[in-house]
């Protein structure tokens, strides 16, 4: 039977399980095959959302400019490689885990740190928003009747994908391995049988939406010159989300088992092939297909359904139906299981990344400390509540609409990774200068040209999303961002402050002048005894019991019985005309300070512990607000003096188990050490 204190543990250890020793950090390191489920889902799963990001903006001329599609895939395809290399060199060059925000940090200073920092925090909430609502739109493409709970299905999955990962990183990597797999193989083998069935048998694979027709919006349809370019940039900008998550890795180092930096590498450029080669399928299939996508439902001429209400098939939905022999196939559900599922798992990218990056900028104070303290489970629980409780906000604020989540998403993306190359052309200068071998130069210079090349083109590339994602929805993180930088010096000058307060002194070192005592008194019972006792067992040089007047019988009562019970300490009485405690007591002890400043007072205040919440509401009232306000003046220690009341006998025995309670466990103390420290 379990014992009564564990019962309020109970919830908790049904979401989380059992607590986790701190000496197990070691087991918790992944080995590459789940590594790369778990940092890569992101970019592997934006296959389902990238071409259809293109598609978007293209078909608003309409399909005369569709023929763009497979031109901007070869580029967005060639970044990524860029990107996958350069990263490559970061691993290898930091593998601490802190990534760009590292490399910016060490080679720029604070201000390039701090922005990576930033755009990377805002990305990885955009992460899980993004990835949530497209899982969803997954869903609702095998079931539309789901369409009207759309928000509710999103943020109930962030809910439950906080909980998997609160459970700690090995448990949440065998959670999410196997659906990005089952993802990863059902689409190869989609674009393989598409393939054979258009270019070997005489069975091509024809979209639904194939004989639909779209109507261009107002201003598209006579695009040349400049805007042309301009339109052509944006849709490029759009399939660039095919490369948010690739920086994760860099950011989960330390999550690998050893050798680090190589397994790291090894598993970046595995994710970059495959994360290619499905987006590269994935395009080629869908303009085969004739797939038709808008952004404006009631544009596609031929929709069947309500286009005020009814939601459009996915890219990735339409292309299943169209391969494995329409919307009730084997092959369809299986397609949408796995799409659905990816996607939503995807979102352990930032799940992993958010909490990691915490707590190193926790460590070095510009996030709160509590950001840097692991959980139960040796997992950063309060990154994973912080980072579930934003991506479920703007979920709710943007009711889980990916397209219009996507306009925000590629922003901090590139920002980071602009920073970061650069910072790691510095990086390779400084290394350059400081040694004398050769072969390690030519390999410094080879590893600089590749990250001046990734600098300039994701440099680039920022630049055309900002100037062509502005007005849709950008502009709100490059508000965001420097709102996050601000806040995060604010911090770190708090912290800076409090340090400097902190440093020993000389004054600190010295001893008070003499001891002044004051019990606080209210009647003569059983706690107002026990304070005194304890105050004299502190041999004082002054012992001073205290009341203030508020009640002129009652006062007269407490001093009779004062005299009866021949208590041999002198009862001091404050007036009190305004009927208050507080103020009255504060001031006593703030002339004492004024009078002798090096004299330390200390105020013995009685309390009662009791059993049941509804009682604190009946006592203590006077005892908190007391506190509240000695708690500000220096000099001045407040001492609470506990009398059991019968209702919360009993309630602490049972609270010692065997082994470490899971406080210890971020306090560091060892089994052997909670043996030894008394409880209670």
């Amino acid at each position: 039977m379990p014992k009564l204190s564990d019962l309020g543990q109970l919830p908790k250890r049904l979401v989380l399980g059992r607590p986790v020793r701190s000496d197990r950090v070691g087991e918790s390191l992944l080995p590459k095959s789940l590594a790369l489920p778990i940092f890569a889902s992101d970019p592997l799963s934006s296959v389902a959302y990238a071409t259809q990001e293109i598609l978007i903006v293209l078909t608003l001329a309409g399909t005369a400019f569709l023929f763009l599609a497979p031109w901007l895939a070869v580029v967005v395809v060639l970044l990524l490689a860029t990107v996958v290399l350069s990263y490559r060199q970061v691993v290898h060059a930091y593998p601490s885990g802190g990534g760009d925000y590292e490399v910016a940090m060490k080679n720029h200073g604070q201000f390039a740190g701090l922005t990576v920092a930033s755009a990377l925090l805002v990305d990885y909430v955009l992460t899980v928003a993004v990835s949530v609502s497209a899982g969803t739109d997954n869903i609702i493409s095998a079931f539309p009747e789901l369409n009207e709970q759309r928000v509710l299905i999103a943020v109930g999955l962030v809910a439950l994908l906080a909980a998997a990962n609160l459970r700690g990183v090995r448990e949440s990597g065998k959670t999410f391995a196997v659906p990005t797999y089952l993802f990863v193989a059902g689409i190869m083998v989609m674009i393989v049988t598409g393939l054979i069935r258009d270019f070997v048998t005489d069975s091509p694979v024809v979209a639904e939406s194939a004989g639909w027709s779209i109507t261009a919006e107002p201003g598209y349809d006579n695009l040349g010159g400049v805007a042309l370019v301009f339109f052509a940039l944006r849709a490029f900008a759009s399939g660039c989300t095919a490369l948010t998550g690739v920086e994760a890795i860099a950011n989960g180092v330390p999550a690998f088992r050893p050798p680090k930096s190589r397994n790291a590498a090894t598993t970046l450029a595995l994710m970059g092939g495959i994360a290619a080669t499905m987006f590269a399928g994935v395009t080629a299939m869908a303009l085969i297909g004739g797939v038709k996508y808008a952004e404006n439902t009631c544009d596609l001429v031929g929709f069947p359904g309500d286009c005020e209400t009814d939601p459009q098939r996915t890219v990735i939905a339409q292309l299943a139906a169209a391969t494995f022999g329409g919307d009730t196939s084997v092959g369809f559900f299986y397609i949408q299981a796995a799409t659905a599922l990816v996607l939503i798992l995807a979102a352990n990218t930032a799940f992993n990344g958010f909490p990691l990056l915490g707590s190193v900028l926790a460590q070095d104070r510009f996030l709160p400390r509590q950001l840097h303290t692991r959980g139960d489970k040796l997992v950063y629980s309060n990154g994973i509540l912080l980072l579930a409780g934003f991506a479920a906000l703007l979920i709710v604020a943007f009711q889980a609409d990916a397209n219009r989540l996507i306009q925000m998403y590629i922003v901090g993306v590139f920002t980071s990774f602009s920073i970061g190359q650069w910072g790691m052309v510095r990086h390779w200068n400084r290394e350059i200068r400081l040694t004398d071998d050769a072969a390690a130069k030519r390999a410094m210079r080879r590893s600089q040209v590749i990250n001046t090349i990734g600098g300039s083109i994701t440099t680039t590339v920022l630049v055309i999303i900002v100037i062509t994602k502005f007005t849709r929805g950008a502009y709100l993180v490059i508000l965001v961002m420097p709102v996050l930088f601000l806040l995060m010096k604010a911090i770190n000058k708090h912290y800076s402050h409090v340090a400097e307060q902190l440093v020993p002194d000389q004054d600190a070192r010295l001893l008070p002048s003499k001891v002044h005592a004051i019990v606080l008194v209210s009647k003569v019972h059983k706690p107002t005894l026990r304070a005194l006792a304890f105050a004299r067992a502190t041999r004082p040089d002054v012992l001073t019991a205290l009341t203030v007047n508020v009640d002129e019988s009652d006062t007269r009562g407490l001093q009779a019985d004062w005299e009866r019970y021949d208590i041999p300490v002198p009862l001091t009485v404050l007036e009190s005309p305004y009927r208050e405690i507080t103020r009255p007591v504060v001031d006593y002890v703030k002339a004492i300070r004024r009078h002798s400043p090096r004299e330390l007072v200390i105020v013995f205040v009685p309390q009662y512990v009791v059993g049941h919440w509804w009682e604190n509401v009946l006592h203590n009232q006077s005892a908190l607000r007391l506190r509240a306000r000695l708690q500000f003046q220096p000099g001045v220690m407040i001492t609470t003096v506990p009398w059991q009341l019968e209702s919360s006998v009993g309630r602490g025995e049972d609270d010692r188990r065997d082994g470490p309670m899971p406080g210890d466990l971020r306090r560091g103390l060892t089994e052997d050490q909670v043996e030894a420290t008394p409880y209670g």
